[in-house]
């Protein structure tokens, strides 16, 4: 999976198709992400002792990573990712169109 933590995505099909967001959270074993602002659903909930007011509550549902697309913070633009061993065998996810490195900032 490609797709990491507080990369910014791009919605390449769907409801939401065209919209932005930053990944919140990754489920590897589904192969679905959380993203900001997209797939948004809508919860009824019982007051609780955390949640004193209860009520519809709107809240991000997870999508499909193969919906989404990367976007290279160089060039701004949604990319595939590609990977280069670096000389200490440590791997790096780059970028297919500009070639710059993505690094994560988990």
């Amino acid at each position: 999976m490609k797709i990491i933590k507080n990369d910014t995505v791009l919605v390449v099909s769907g409801n939401y198709k065209g919209k932005k967001g930053k990944v919140l959270k990754v489920f590897p074993k589904e192969n679905r992400v959380i993203v900001e602002g997209v797939n948004f659903i809508k919860r009824h909930t019982r007051p609780t002792q955390k949640n004193q007011q209860g009520g519809i509550i709107e809240k991000e549902a997870p999508i499909h990573i193969s919906n989404l697309m990367v976007v290279c913070p160089k060039c701004d633009t949604p990319t595939r990712l590609g990977r280069k061993v670096l000389d200490d065998g440590k791997r790096i996810r780059t970028c297919r169109r500009c070639g710059e490195m993505l690094v994560s900032s988990n």
